[in-house]
């Protein structure tokens, strides 16, 4: 750690694994800007942070909007401090099976993961190359190599990877190391709404999920922050353009 504190951004951090993600870097000492696309919705982890100590700011932002994201990013530089970590979270699903899926559950799905990350890096990188030091972790998911319902979220998923690898390539020699996380089944209210989306009963489906993972149990948003928060400490600086899946297992 410099003298100065260092500022991470995470990407939809009200919920789930980023807010676990937001969380985790400001125990680990890192001032945290939680974005949302509602602000409000933010409070929570932000009052988390407050309460252990932590420096924290929420900030609503649409990520797939580059006047949004250029004024947020600017707005957390000024009141945080230069980013120089940045964690591609935000995402939504629009699921269905490709003949019923339309074109705006498919433009949106891209928006968000894809689109998003694009453009929250390019905001983000020249605060990371002026202090030659920065970390960018992407979420990709185990439904990049492919899952029914998701030919969406899937390619979003898989295109993440593809923009890790050349984004690593492109930095490394600036400081910037450049990784994505790829969950299997976490418990979010994300999958729990897929449970409904499928009529099958929450906890029925993490009992089936366990069954065929390997340590036997799923997934928690902390597990995926714990992986994130060793992919941007000093003891990755050797780790780039890499996709690790945190699955329970080798199979994703």
């Amino acid at each position: 750690m410099t003298e100065r504190q260092r500022v991470a951004v995470v990407t939809g951090g009200a919920r789930g694994i980023g807010a676990a993600t937001a969380a985790r870097l400001a125990r680990d000492g890192f001032a945290v800007a939680v974005c949302d696309l509602d602000e409000a919705a933010c409070a929570a982890t932000v009052e988390r942070i407050a309460a252990d100590g932590g420096r924290a700011l929420a900030v609503g932002v649409d990520v797939a909007d580059r006047e949004r994201v250029e004024a947020a990013v600017a707005r957390i530089a000024a009141e945080l401090g230069p980013p120089v970590v940045l964690v591609n979270n935000a995402g939504i699903i629009r699921d269905n099976l490709l003949f019923r899926m339309g074109d705006d559950d498919w433009d949106a799905v891209i928006a968000v993961h894809l689109r998003g990350a694009f453009l929250m890096s390019r905001a983000v990188q020249r605060y990371m190359t002026d202090a030659g030091w920065g970390r960018v972790v992407n979420l990709s998911s185990t439904s990049a190599l492919g899952n029914r319902g998701q030919a969406n979220y899937s390619a979003a998923k898989a295109g993440l990877q593809g923009f890790t690898k050349t984004l690593a390539v492109e930095l490394g020699r600036f400081g910037v190391t450049v990784n994505a996380v790829a969950p299997g089944f976490v418990v979010t209210e994300m999958t729990a709404a897929t449970a409904e989306r499928i009529g099958v009963d929450f906890e029925e489906m993490q009992a089936a999920a366990a069954r065929e993972i390997p340590v036997r149990r799923v997934g928690r948003p902390e597990d995926i922050a714990g992986t994130i928060a060793f992919l941007v400490s000093e003891d990755a600086s050797f780790v780039s353009g890499q996709v690790i899946y945190v699955a329970g297992g080798p199979k994703a």
